[in-house]
């Protein structure tokens, strides 16, 4: 009986194959299917294995399980649709062959979870079973070891030098499908690129160069049509979820243990967060790093009902604002942070955006440190000839638990991060 599914499944890939052209490689589909004997069952689990272009219309069941081999891109024109419930594991390598689902200019992605049955993006492995939502042989230390999810659009983005286009980080240059950006048509800032909603995205951010990891989920260029809500990034190498233009918005976002950046904005994103949690690991840098345009474009994002937790004594950031940001952070609670962390306003520019009001923080609670004793000084300019006043006095001291700010933690209940890493939501 085995032997005639994998048969039947293997003639049926070979019908469905078809390319696309990164530049003159074509990336060919391949579908088969591996019979794995689960130690933990006695029955067989369905793996099916993807690989290259998405050239028509498909759907990923949960009653199956599939493995991304490299890249997989859905095409332009083309609708992948996700069941609530699906598991679909990274398969691992570095450089090259590191793997990542990558929704190209034009295309869309349908997964909507629920809070019962999320949509778990993880690594081959995670020896997670079909129907559960949990494995039981990684934890958030684990990390890189897959890529993660790229969504790339066509809203406006500000780019180096004024380009119209450009190549999104995590992806080679040749690799024509990694563009975001409008190109040489009018931007769509409310492009629709599909949902992504109950969504949980697991020991991500392999390595494609030096210094170059892929995000647990990367949104370059997305428009304000997509809808992004209830996001859980876990253990990922690099950041955690990071924009590059656009205008999509996002809200109930969850990231866990991330190696550099939990929140990161790029080219003057112009949408708005609405409550987030950022849990600091090991390896976590900045909670928040803001930067803003890098073109003449200018566009301005808002933050708003952030939970920042620190990793106590290695001393990551709460917040770096850089370059020419442009944003308001509104509602913040946070704790666990080290007395040498800050709120940072990097150069004079962001400082001057500050001084203008392009740059603006209200309603923040913070559980000092030991040895701080004023919350201002946790507030930090570093601008070389930029002088600024008044900068954390938006800010109030709070013991732990009296806070009136901050995310509405409940709304994540539903996430890996609460059930399973024991973050107590």
């Amino acid at each position: 009986m085995k032997k005639v599914l994998l048969l039947s499944i293997v003639s049926l890939s070979m019908a469905l194959t078809s390319c696309i052209q990164d530049d003159d490689t074509p990336i060919v589909i391949e579908e088969t299917t591996i019979i794995n004997n689960n130690n933990s069952s006695t029955e067989d689990t369905s793996c099916i294995v993807k690989s290259g272009g998405i050239a028509i219309d498909e759907t990923w069941t949960a009653d199956n399980c599939y493995i991304i081999d490299r890249k997989v891109v859905v095409q332009e024109g083309v609708t992948l649709t996700i069941e609530p419930g699906t598991i679909i594991k990274g398969r691992a390598g570095q450089q090259s062959l590191s793997s990542a689902l990558i929704i190209a200019r034009g295309g869309k992605i349908m997964a909507e979870g629920t809070a019962a049955q999320p949509i778990i993006f993880t690594a081959e492995a995670d020896n997670i079973e079909i129907g559960a939502t949990t494995g039981t042989n990684l934890n958030e230390t684990n990390v890189g070891l897959w890529g993660g999810i790229i969504i790339l659009g066509r809203a406006t983005s500000s780019l180096p030098g004024d380009v119209t286009e450009a190549q999104i980080e995590g992806i080679p240059a040749s690799d024509t499908f990694g563009l975001y950006g409008p190109g040489d048509e009018p931007a769509v800032d409310d492009e629709n690129s599909g949902v992504l909603k109950y969504v949980s995205i697991r020991h991500g951010g392999a390595l494609l160069g030096e210094g170059n990891e892929i995000n647990g989920l990367t949104l370059g260029g997305v428009g304000s049509g997509t809808t992004i809500d209830n996001i859980e990034v876990v253990a990922n190498k690099d950041d955690g979820i990071e924009f590059f233009g656009g205008t999509v918005n996002a809200s109930n976002l969850l990231v866990w243990a991330q190696g550099d950046d939990a929140l990161d904005v790029d080219q003057a994103w112009s949408g708005t967060i609405t409550n987030a949690v950022v849990v600091l690991g090991d390896d976590s840098d900045h909670a928040l790093e803001i930067d803003g345009p890098e073109g003449s474009i200018n566009g301005s994002c808002i933050l708003n009902d952030l939970t920042l937790i620190g990793n106590g004594d290695i001393g990551s950031e709460y917040a770096d604002y850089r370059s020419n940001a442009q944003v308001s952070t509104n509602n913040v609670y946070a704790y666990g942070f080290d007395p040498s962390s800050d709120v940072e306003l990097d150069n004079d520019g962001v400082a001057t955006n500050y001084n203008n009001g392009l740059v603006s923080f209200s309603n923040w609670e913070v559980v000092l440190p030991t040895g701080i004793t004023a919350v201002e000084d946790i507030f930090v300019n570093k601008a070389t000839t930029v002088t600024v006043t008044g900068f954390g006095s938006e800010a109030t001291a709070v013991t732990q638990g009296s806070q009136t700010t901050g995310a509405n933690t409940a709304n994540l209940s539903w996430t890996y991060s609460n059930v399973a890493g024991g973050l107590g939501f």
